[in-house]
């Protein structure tokens, strides 16, 4: 029987455009490929593997370790290699091509782009820090400066690049581009250029350019775009700085919205589908859950919940109708999904995580450096194993079979479990 919150499709066929593509849940997606944010579902599930419940020794062994420039987006696995961004002497951005299983350089490709991000942003690095997107041969990287590019993933060869500051005239953000795109059909969805943008992905014709808000609250969201079954409708789901919203990925018409507040528009996580209802947090403001329902052509949003968590940057794990959520002061929730009641909350650890599941086991890597590997259970925190395998990570895990990518911000490293 389907969990009463996560994925909520087994296979659902989305009708998108002149086509007709397929979204499957992970654990019906391919095992050894990452190919964007949060997985091959954008759900941060892997397809069911056995995990072991230590990371000790030979449990969870180093197969390579490559010194980078500081980055802080997740690596792209595809069947052979492995795609990393990096920021080279704060004035370029870099990306490069490793050898899956050794690690070595296949190639590297880099253009001017690098900027200074204000506030307390600056303290943890100007880097780049979106995740980049693969599809088939293609690698869709957004670089700091308001600026898409993709990339021939055999040679680096730059197919097409859009700058949507030249091209559109809006403001450069002031954190940069943050948002990971998002790759379906024969489109790419990024929310840049101060709103939602959709691109052709063959030749980065423009589209459409939605939730248009001028530059507002310091320029583009900090979120990433996720599509989800809606009230029984394909529907993008896209967080702005001060705004949840549903849109039509046909059109770009905006179906639905719901004002999300956050202290100076850190609206952060990816909103995620929670059962029948969305789920999102945020820094200075509430956790809340919207049930979202459809009456002819209309739509209503309905907050079912709300409580005082507050999430950080740490988009949350969904299991067997909980939530667990990495929170603005560093501790770790259980939230009942049904409710809103927090079951537990852990002493603190880093500023951040990135979490990916298996089953009932979530695999966290700690922005300190620390791999955890916890037992998703409502009854208390179960912490099964930790191991320090890095000094600093802000960048997604990325889980594939029996392989671990770990982006710490100077390394790339790869494990395997035993």
């Amino acid at each position: 029987m389907m969990n009463r919150c996560g994925s909520m499709w087994t296979v659902i066929t989305l009708y998108l455009l002149s086509g007709t593509m397929a979204t499957v849940r992970a654990a019906d997606a391919e095992p050894d490929v990452w190919p964007q944010w949060r997985g091959p579902s954008r759900d941060a599930r892997c397809a069911e593997s056995v995990w072991p419940t230590s990371l000790q020794g030979e449990h969870l062994v180093p197969s390579w370790r490559v010194e980078l420039g500081p980055s802080y987006s997740g690596p792209i696995v595809a069947q052979d290699r492995v795609f990393v961004t990096e920021t080279r002497d704060r004035t370029d951005e870099v990306v490069r091509a490793l050898d899956r299983h050794t690690g070595q350089e296949l190639w590297a490709t880099q253009w001017p782009g690098a900027m200074k991000v204000p506030f307390f942003a600056a303290s943890n690095g100007s880097w780049i820090r979106a995740t980049p997107a693969l599809d088939e041969n293609r690698l869709y990287v957004a670089g700091m400066r308001d600026v898409l590019v993709c990339l021939d993933t055999q040679n680096g060869q730059e197919l097409w690049r859009v700058d949507f500051v030249e091209k559109l005239g809006t403001p450069l953000p002031d954190f940069g581009f943050v948002s990971s795109p998002l790759v379906l059909g024969d489109h790419v969805f990024v929310q840049a250029a101060a709103g939602l943008v959709k691109l052709d992905k063959r030749t980065g014709a423009i589209v459409w350019r939605s939730l248009e808000d001028n530059g507002g609250m310091m320029g583009s969201a900090f979120s990433s775009p996720y599509l989800a079954p809606v009230a029984g409708t394909p529907t993008l789901l896209v967080q702005t700085r001060t705004t949840l919203a549903g849109v039509d990925p046909e059109s770009g018409a905006v179906w639905w919205q719901q004002p999300v507040e956050a202290f100076r528009g850190m609206n952060i996580l990816t909103p995620t589908l929670c059962g029948e209802g969305i789920f999102t947090s945020s820094y200075g403001g509430r956790s809340h859950l919207f049930a979202v329902s459809r009456s002819g052509d209309g739509w209503q949003v309905q907050e079912s919940w709300n409580n005082k968590l507050q999430g950080y940057m740490s988009t949350p794990i969904i299991h067997n109708g909980h939530i667990y959520l990495h929170l603005r002061n560093q501790r770790f929730a259980c939230i009942d999904a049904t409710t809103g009641q927090e079951r537990w909350t852990t002493k603190p650890f880093g500023k951040y995580w990135s979490m990916v599941a298996n089953g009932d086991k979530i695999l966290a890597l700690d922005q300190q450096g620390e791999l955890l590997l916890i037992e998703a259970s409502p009854d208390e925190f179960r912490l099964l194993d930790r191991r320090q395998i890095a000094e600093d990570s802000w960048a997604h895990l990325a889980v594939c079979g029996e392989e671990v990518f770990v982006r710490e911000l100077n390394a790339m490293s790869a494990y395997r479990w035993k």
